[in-house]
Formats: C-alpha cells, structure tokens, sequence
C-alpha cells in the first residue's frame, strides 16, 4: 500500500470513524440517560413511553433505520439530511435504546434504603436521583457501556453503505486499487482492533474513577494484579521465614 493511498484515503477513513464514534456515542448516552431514567419514573405514562421507545429502537435494524432516515425521511419533510448526520441519529437512537436498559437496570440495583434516605431527608425526585443513586449507579452501568461503546465502533462500518468515506469504504476503495485484498483487510481489522483498545482502556479508567469517587476501592488491572500477587507472596514468605527463625 503506498503512501498516497493513506494519506488520502485510510487517514481520512480513520478520522471520519472517530468522528463518527464521538457524535454517535454522545447521542446515544443522552438518550440512554435520559430513557433509562423515565423508565424508573413514578409516572406510569412516562414508563410506558419509555419503554416503547427502547421497544422500538431495539427491535429494528440500525442500517434499515440508516437507510430509512436518508431516503424515506428527505421526500416527507422537504429536507435532506447529509449521510454522515443520518447515520449518527441512527447510531445514536439504536443504541441508545440499549443504553437505556443498562442505565435503568444499574438504577433499579441501588438498595431501597438509599431511596429510602433521600425521601428522610426531604430531598426531591431530581435531588435523590442525582445525589444519591446515579452516582452509586455509574460504576455499574461502566462494564456493559464499554461493551456497547465497541459494539457501536464496529457499528460505524455500516455507514459505508451510505457512501461515507470511512475505514470501511476506503478499505474498499483501496482493495479496487490494489486488488490486494488480504492486506488491505487485515489493516483494517488492526484499526478496528486498535481504536477498540483505546475505548476499552478508556473505560476502564472512567469506571475506576466513579468507583473512587464512592470509596469503592476498584480491582487492580491485569499487571496491577500480578504486581499485588507477587508482592503478597513475597511478604507471606517474610512472614513465615521470620516465624521459623523464632
């Protein structure tokens, strides 16, 4: 692959996923929020929307929706949207259906009492919500976000279809111009791959950051571990040389 088939292509292709990721993932996790947090609602119209939108959105393709919103939409309302913006409100709107299921499961695991202690202290629905059960829910919606953030990563690649220049389509692009398709894909799984590990640690510190701000001690990572082990052992082996001695 030469170097003017990255900088013109593969380069640009990488920008307009990452782009795509950011924009799609901030819709999704306002609408995951903002879903989740009525399906917990007193209201029992308020849940019943809610969980018709997350029926809705979950139960139908995000590329048929993809498509929907870029060829039926423009004829109906006299206005067309550009590709890129039609795949990001179907991104954002799919998963954030998902989304709204972790967020309202991560809520509904917070023990009574604490919803209990709020009413105590006079505070109101929106007080006893943001003080007291989003923040002890956060750490727990981390893991399955993570997971829906990568899944929405590999999601962007449908966005091709539309003719959007990303890793897919100039992957695409560059196999008709080399014919070198094992290289040429093998690349683009590496990207893919890449930018994932770049999420996946992302999250990981994001959650043990929330964990922190709770006084939850967060569990070591995968060398933190052997660090810790290693450190252990050691110390139990002081220990038990130093009771031999005596």
């Amino acid at each position: 692959m030469t170097a003017g088939l990255w900088q013109n292509w593969v380069l640009p292709g990488i920008w307009i996923t990452v782009q795509l990721l950011v924009y799609s993932a901030a819709l999704a996790a306002f609408t995951a929020f903002t879903v989740g947090m009525a399906r917990t609602h007193r209201s029992r119209a308020v849940r019943f929307l809610a969980g018709f939108y997350t029926e809705v959105f979950r139960g139908t393709s995000a590329l048929v929706l993809m498509f929907w919103l870029f060829f039926v939409v423009p004829p109906l309302m006299g206005w067309q949207l550009v590709p890129m913006w039609a795949a990001v409100l179907a991104l954002g709107l799919s998963y954030g259906a998902y989304g709204a299921e972790i967020v309202r499961g991560a809520l509904n695991s917070v023990a009574p009492a604490q919803r209990e202690a709020g009413v105590a202290l006079s505070f109101t629905p929106w007080q006893r919500m943001r003080l007291i059960l989003l923040p002890q829910a956060v750490p727990e919606m981390m893991p399955p976000f993570c997971n829906l953030l990568v899944e929405l990563l590999k999601g962007t690649a449908l966005v091709s279809l539309l003719g959007v220049g990303d890793v897919s389509f100039a992957a695409y692009l560059v196999r008709l111009a080399t014919q070198e398709s094992a290289q040429v894909y093998t690349i683009s799984l590496v990207i893919y791959f890449v930018l994932a590990l770049v999420v996946t640690r992302s999250m990981k510190a994001l959650e043990r950051r929330s964990k922190r701000n709770i006084g939850i001690e967060p569990e070591p990572g995968l060398l933190g571990g052997l660090f810790s082990r290693r450190a252990e052992s050691k110390i139990a082996g002081t220990e038990v040389a130093g009771g031999a001695s005596r």
